[in-house]
């Protein structure tokens, strides 16, 4: 049995309870939350044994296995090397670190420590995006050419989720003084792990640009200093030549929240859509191609990433996605802010 410590009892903690829940030869065994008497509700409510009000807390204890870190963005950092420290696996919210340097010290020190540490990167759950990779590397669209990459949201526009102008959980997001860098560093993770992950290439070098909107009057609410980027474009070189065009915004009217990836090759192309809950893949192949048809595939099953984790803890062997692949993705976005500064294209070596 693969004792659990839930490291956060925020709003994404109870969606781990239910994955784990489910999976055989797993259970979280206790949580930690530092404000007071948070994690022994959460533990109540969920039916978790322990709860603690310090990792410190936690790690004295020792009666676990694995954690997962649920907790803020800020925090990854320092809570998984404590982690890692003493020896336990980690399976860690993106991103891993609002940072290139803090993330890859997050991956070494996890692979110096030969542990397994995966990051929930939530749309790897598609099983679209899994057979894209597959179909894109057995040369079914035969060389890829154009990737378009897209990740939709309307909260700014929409009170769907919300008034984003009288609610402290929109409104920290659009203030870097809050600890918000924008909308790259929201969703830039997973929409570039989507569409380098579905083209099964590498970006080699990127040029971005991040737009901050006017959105109040004197662009402030409040303590709120609304400078955080909404949108942002960016032209991308994959390893292979082909040529991707990646954007992420939050003005997207009439999407709440979904991604899209479309691959072309010199031989027929594939459409990946997801919502994070329903995914559908379409294909325009062989005769199709004249005849500008395009038709919808039947999908296999994947295993989700919670479940990864615990076949990774269960075989002793890393799995996907690793530490070192979140590192990756944000060394991206740090060219990508570099980019969008410097009003020029940058190498990613």
């Amino acid at each position: 049995m693969h004792r659990i410590l839930l490291l956060g009892t925020g709003g994404i903690a109870g969606h781990h309870v239910e994955e784990f829940a489910g999976i055989p030869g797993c259970s979280i065994v206790a949580c930690v939350d530092q404000v007071p008497g948070r994690a022994a509700a959460f533990a109540a409510a969920s039916k978790i044994g322990d709860s603690f009000e310090s990792l410190e807390a936690a790690i004295a204890w020792g009666q676990f296995d694995a954690a997962i870190n649920a907790t803020p963005d800020g925090a990854h950092r320092a809570t998984t090397l404590a982690l890692l420290g003493v020896g336990k696996h980690v399976f860690c919210e993106k991103p891993l670190a609002p940072n290139h340097a803090d993330a890859l010290a997050m991956t070494e020190a996890a692979e110096a420590a030969g542990v397994i540490n995966m990051v929930n990167l939530t749309y790897r759950n598609s099983p679209a995006i899994h057979e894209a990779r597959r179909m894109v590397q057995a040369g079914e669209i035969g060389a890829l050419r154009h990737v378009e990459a897209s990740y939709r949201q309307s909260w700014l526009v929409s009170k769907s989720w919300g008034d984003w102008r009288v609610e402290d959980k929109w409104l920290w997001r659009l203030s870097s003084r809050h600890g918000s860098t924008g909308v790259l560093g929201d969703v830039g993770i997973h929409i570039l792990d989507f569409a380098t992950y579905g083209a099964g290439q590498d970006i080699v070098s990127l040029h971005a640009d991040l737009v901050t909107f006017p959105k109040a009057e004197g662009e402030r609410i409040g303590d709120y200093v609304l400078d955080a980027n909404d949108s942002v474009a960016m032209t991308a070189r994959l390893d292979c030549g082909a040529l991707a065009t990646i954007v992420a915004s939050r003005y997207m009217t009439g999407h709440a929240n979904d991604l899209s990836l479309a691959l072309h090759g010199t031989q027929g192309a594939i459409k990946v859509e997801t919502d994070g809950k329903a995914s559908s893949l379409s294909a325009c192949l062989g005769g199709d191609v004249d005849l500008q048809r395009w038709r919808t595939l039947d999908l296999p099953s994947v295993k989700r990433n919670a479940r990864r984790f615990a076949d990774a803890l269960d075989a002793g062997r890393n799995g996907d996605p690793s530490f070192r692949r979140a590192a990756d993705m944000q060394k991206l976005i740090d060219a990508a802010f570099e980019s969008s500064a410097a009003k020029l294209p940058i190498s990613v070596a």
